[in-house]
């Protein structure tokens, strides 16, 4: 059941590679209730779980940062300080911001950033929802990823945006008019001459737009995890792949969710109620 509660915008600071930089979050809930921490895919932000969150703020405190580079937050100074292990330093800061237990939900990098915390001795997460993402990442996908981040003009309109992101994000799933709509209102920001542009900084993509992806193998990240976990894939999904989310069955509870790819949008109602379900 969805309640009306509206987000609070916070920002914390944290450091890394000898400089501060501030990270944009969204926050809703009672800050005394469970933390859930929800983070967001490669070009996305964190008001992406709006729906998840404003069905999860009755019962928790549910924070999604946007990771750097992205929405709210800094942009950094070297397109090669845009790399996992930069997103898991910031991540830090917003764990010891919390400083207690938490959940996380990750949808794909968010998953693997969640991985990569999840697998560190002393690391502070009971239960672990991965969106579309594993332990194994097969290389075809990494390449088609590759290409559709690549280097994307501004647009001449909202309009025209909504239509780009439509496209390229049509694996999301089933969206309605209205959740199109609203992705592309947080999806943009506009520049001085009033032309809208994708809300990331355009050399975050660089590290993957310029290299020949390879598979990327996380089983010893995931063999360490000892958190409760829940397997999330989209039906056709290309990024996790059949074989693998059988693998992870052996560890994890599943969920598929029909009629997408890579990767659910965490929308529909069917999905928002696993995971509640989950973490409650």
């Amino acid at each position: 059941m969805t309640v009306s509660i509206q987000p609070r915008e916070i920002h914390i600071s944290y450091l890394l590679n000898g400089a501060f930089y501030r990270m944009g979050i969204t926050a809703w809930g009672d800050p005394h209730a469970q933390p859930v921490i929800c983070v967001h895919g490669l070009t996305r932000q964190g008001r992406d779980f709006d729906e998840l969150a404003q069905n999860l703020a009755s019962d928790f405190y549910v924070l999604c940062p946007d990771l750097p580079g992205r929405g709210r937050s800094d942009w950094l100074p070297d397109a090669a300080l845009y790399q996992p292990v930069s997103y898991v330093q910031a991540l830090s800061h917003l764990l010891s911001f919390v400083d207690r237990p938490v959940h996380w939900v990750g949808t794909s990098l968010g998953g693997i950033c969640g991985m990569m915390v999840a697998a560190a001795p002393g690391q502070p997460i009971q239960k672990l929802v991965l969106n579309d993402i594993g332990p194994f990442l097969p290389r075809a996908a990494l390449l088609r990823i590759a290409v559709y981040i690549n280097d994307v003009p501004p647009f001449a309109t909202p309009r025209d945006a909504e239509t780009y992101l439509r496209r390229v994000h049509a694996p999301f799933g089933a969206l309605t008019d209205s959740q199109w709509a609203e992705m592309t209102r947080h999806s943009i920001r506009t520049l001085p001459d009033g032309r809208p542009a994708l809300h990331y900084d355009p050399a975050m993509t660089l590290a993957m737009r310029d290299s020949d992806p390879q598979d990327i193998d996380m089983w010893p990240f995931w063999n360490r995890i000892d958190a409760k976990m829940l397997a999330i894939r989209g039906q056709t999904s290309d990024l996790l792949l059949p074989e693998t989310f059988a693998l992870m069955a052996a560890k994890a509870a599943t969920h598929t969710v029909p009629n997408t790819g890579h990767a659910p949008a965490l929308m529909d109602a069917p999905t928002i109620e696993v995971i509640r379900a989950f973490l409650s």
